[in-house]
């Protein structure tokens, strides 16, 4: 008898072991050479916590082995040291002195020059692109049979479409065409919700390319083609939230992973992004702004807790490692706690000092923006690293001075004072302008299909001071009908799938109008990544008169450009000496619009309806 349990104890413990193993290690690799060279990884499978690890490898060494409240997580750090070479590190997991498990972490060589890799700024013109909405390059991962969502439906503004990575590359040459040299995709990584992920906001894997969309390899292959045509790729981050479908949020570490872990007491957040700042704010109001979910599928994540704040930072590292990223977008910043946001940047900018990073503060109240930006002497000391912010401010004024008639004051007079608000930034040259995007409604529909406001708006984001954005389908007057609808916003790119009657590309089923935009707005773009006034040149700007014509310059040493933009629907003639400041009242210059060459004298007569963009000879 004692001898059969013991057999029977013995059973059980072998197959104890057997089924016991490691589902995940996150990150899967890292590199030789990192600034950031102290890596924690987050190994998740069932009761792993039980194992003890060890490594056995020159130059690497265990620091800190640390088990939390949920026995199925273990976070394992390793410090890779300055003369340790690429390879590979066998970490061996025992029990009771006995190795029941290895598991290879690679080790890496970094690219050449890796860590100055270039950025971008506003010598850039950025594509923004929501991949599901894109194109379809490849129709074998429209349906993925792992996933929750099993379908794709087009005539469903909420659900997905079938865009993919191969769209993308498909579409390279076109995008070149255009004038770009950036790309920022919506979040490409898995997104794996029942319904309503095709955006890529919801994350339930921040290491894993969405199968829908490819794979890990599809993405390198992306960075590189586009490298080839000096395009480089933007990373949008989600630091704030993530998918209720996530892992790591089905089975937490620990409690603090997450913010109102019990949903019977959980918020939503008030969004009001002032009480950050306020100082008459109340800690309810705070509370609620930050820790209150964005969503109620979207899991507010805790950057307080130390080993998660760890591995958002890692693993944005990682993919600009692994995929040679050019720079990055923060999704919905100022929702995260702001302690972690200056420490997450300041890594991030030490690992790569010339990297551009942008962030989302989605208000039209400039001083709030402005608190974000690096270099800020805030009220409260708080000391943030952001380089660039995003613009919303300009954004609606130019909207509302193209939509609306002059009265007492010209109706250019709003987009003259949000720019003359650019003394509260830092850095007021590094801020993101963008006519929309993927949660703004459609430029030309906001413009109520006017075509001669739409051509004045977008000469004025061509030659305005920051870095331009554009939308898909920007360039040939894509609308959304129904006002508010992000699904609309998000529409299909014409001619992104088999069988569409409308191509972007081809010009098939194009109205003239829309050919006449497409013609406009990349002749425009061409022009500007040229130009040494529009990347690195000062702005000077005169305030607009009740005449409706907004004039400003751009000016290096060596070079000068004077851009005016006439609203009137009659010619305005211009008395030169009024712009001494700028220009001599005698000048010779090529109006890039036109393509035609001039001579003024004393005056400038603008025709009606109308933006000249005038490189300046003399």
């Amino acid at each position: 008898m004692k001898k059969s349990l013991t057999i029977l104890l013995l059973f059980i413990s072998f197959n104890l072991i057997l089924s016991q193993k490691i589902e995940r290690i996150e990150p899967a690799n890292w590199w030789v050479g990192m600034k950031n060279n102290s890596v924690a990884l987050l190994i998740y499978g069932k009761d792993i916590s039980d194992l003890q690890p060890a490594i056995s490898y020159p130059g690497i060494t265990i620091t800190e082995n640390k088990t939390v409240e949920n026995k199925n997580y273990l976070f394992l750090t390793l410090q890779i040291n300055p003369d340790a070479k690429a390879g590979t590190v066998k970490i061996k997991f025992s029990k009771d002195n006995k190795v029941v498990l290895t598991k290879d972490f690679p080790i890496y060589a970094r690219e050449a020059n890796s860590a100055n890799r270039v950025s971008y700024s506003s010598k850039d013109a950025i594509l923004l692109i929501v991949p599901d909405r894109f194109s379809n390059g490849n129709e074998k991962n429209d349906i993925v049979k792992t996933t929750l969502e099993q379908k794709l439906d087009r005539n469903n503004e909420d659900a997905r479409h079938g865009g993919d990575i191969q769209g993308i590359i498909n579409h390279l040459d076109y995008i070149k065409s255009l004038g770009y040299t950036q790309i920022w995709n919506t979040p490409l990584i898995e997104n794996d919700e029942p319904t309503y992920s095709y955006h890529g906001y919801a994350a339930t894997d921040f290491y894993k390319i969405d199968p829908r969309f490819g794979t890990n390899e599809d993405l390198k292959k992306l960075s590189a083609e586009a490298r080839k045509r000096n395009i480089g790729l933007i990373w949008d981050v989600v630091l704030n939230h993530c998918g209720s479908e996530y892992y790591f949020i089905k089975d937490l570490p620990e409690k603090s992973w997450i913010n109102y872990p019990d949903s019977e007491n959980r918020v939503r957040t008030n969004h009001l992004k002032t009480t950050i700042t306020d100082i008459y704010a109340t800690e309810i109001d705070k509370e609620e702004y930050l820790n209150g979910w964005f969503d109620g599928h979207m899991a507010d994540l805790n950057q307080k807790n130390p080993l998660l704040a760890k591995y958002l930072t890692q693993n944005i590292i990682w993919w600009i490692e692994y995929a040679g990223l050019s720079g990055l977008r923060v999704d919905t910043y100022s929702y995260s706690d702001k302690n972690f946001l200056a420490d997450w940047t300041k890594t991030i900018l030490e690992e790569y000092p010339k990297m551009n990073i942008v962030a989302e503060e989605m208000t039209r109240n400039i001083a709030q923006t402005s608190y974000w930006q690096i270099d800020k002497e805030n009220s409260d000391g708080y000391k943030s690293y952001m380089p660039m912010m995003m613009d919303f401010s300009i954004n609606d004024n130019i909207v509302t001075a193209l939509n609306e008639k002059s009265g007492w004051f010209s109706s250019w007079r709003k987009v003259y004072e949000s720019v003359a608000n650019d003394f509260l930034f830092p850095h007021p040259e590094n801020q993101l302008i963008f006519p929309d995007n993927h949660d703004l409604d459609r430029f030309y529909s906001r413009l109520n299909k006017n075509l001669e406001n739409w051509k004045l708006g977008i000469a004025m984001y061509m030659t305005i001071r920051g870095t331009p954005q554009f939308f898909y389908g920007t360039e040939v007057l894509m609308t959304n009908d129904k006002a508010g609808s992000d699904g609309q916003r998000r529409s299909d790119f014409y001619g992104g799938w088999k069988g569409d009657s409308k191509n972007a590309v081809t010009e098939i089923g194009l109205t003239d109008e829309e050919k006449e935009a497409k013609k406009y707005f990349s002749t425009l773009l061409n022009w500007r990544k040229t130009n040494d006034a529009i990347a690195n040149g000062k702005f000077k700007h005169y305030a607009p008169t009740n005449n409706d014509v907004y004039v400003y310059f751009r000016y290096t040493d060596k070079q000068k450009l004077m851009v005016l933009l006439n609203k009137n629907t009659d010619k305005v003639t211009l008395n030169l000496s009024r712009y001494k400041e700028m220009i001599t009242n005698y000048f010779n210059a090529k109006d890039i619009i036109s393509g035609k060459d001039f001579s003024f004298e004393n005056t400038i007569d603008i025709p009606a309806k109308t933006a000249m963009i005038l490189e300046i000879r003399n």
